[in-house]
């Protein structure tokens, strides 16, 4: 095939030897099989996306490290040079977070480089030595379900008690490799201490998964590792060895309006005495 555009740097450079072909295209990347040396593995290109996809990124990048305070204020702005900044904070977000959570024993693919918008990583295949395929696009028995699920709900942890968050988990971003599942897709990775909307993306995530193996397993469908996950998480407690029961007690206590009246009363006194107490003074 004739070789893309992006991807003859990396020829010229003696990083990849061939393209085989294309793999999977999408609005953010296209995926290409490549050949290095004696290795088959991917190559990620990035596309340049327009403006109005970074309103829809904001809530995402919420909380995430840049590289200093001018970046920062540009990308607030929205200049043009703080659309580059975001641009490049986006791809670079998933090489980061692919190379955290292989060190922390994630099953991601493995990254082998990122050279101008392209990252270089390990092909993901099947029992044949075929491109993996995604989770939704195959059958499972009941007792494979579950042993995914259990396999996904502990990759869930790892990458929480790392203090990442998917922000996209479904089955459409799982792969099913001759060792199982692969976690793939991750330039929109959530900083979970740092964005006010981790705990919805990561219910979103562990819920998206329960709903896609519920299907062959119901019993699945009654579990709520989330909110557990996260309850460990802000007490310090998660760590990748954390053991869950997908059960979490809800409070079935009937609220007392009285004792919620007497709340509020004390908060309204406590702020009429300090708004007295700022006018004495001045």
């Amino acid at each position: 095939m004739k070789t893309p555009e992006a991807l003859q740097p990396l020829i010229d450079d003696g990083i990849i030897d061939e393209v085989i072909r294309p793999l999977k295209s999408g609005k953010e990347a296209t995926v290409y099989v490549v050949r290095s040396g004696q290795h088959t593995r991917c190559a990620k290109v990035y596309r340049n996306m327009a403006q109005r996809s970074f309103q829809r990124r904001a809530r995402y990048q919420e909380g995430r490290k840049v590289r200093g305070s001018r970046q920062a204020r540009a990308m607030v702005r929205s200049t043009r040079f703080g659309r580059r900044e975001q641009e490049a904070a986006w791809k670079n977000a998933e090489v980061d977070a692919l190379y955290q959570l292989v060190a922390a024993g994630v099953r991601v693919p493995q990254p082998f480089g990122y050279f101008d918008d392209v990252l270089i990583m390990e092909l993901v295949t099947d029992a044949a030595g075929h491109p993996a395929p995604r989770l939704g696009e195959i059958e499972l028995t009941a007792d494979t379900a579950r042993a995914y699920h259990s396999f996904l709900m502990r990759q869930v942890v790892c990458m929480l008690s790392v203090g990442l968050i998917h922000g996209d988990l479904s089955e459409f971003n799982v792969l099913v490799g001759a060792d199982g599942p692969v976690i793939i897709d991750l330039p929109q990775a959530v900083n979970a201490a740092a964005n006010n909307g981790a705990l919805e993306m990561l219910q979103r995530d562990v819920n998206n998964l329960r709903s896609t193996l519920g299907r062959y397993a119901p019993e699945i469908l009654d579990t709520d590792f989330a909110r557990e996950m996260w309850a460990l998480f802000e007490q310090g407690k998660l760590h990748s060895g954390s053991e869950l029961t997908g059960v979490v007690a809800r409070d079935e206590t009937p609220s007392d309006p009285n004792s919620v009246m007497l709340v509020i009363d004390d908060a309204r006194e406590e702020a009429l005495r300090r708004r007295l107490g700022q006018e004495g003074q001045e």
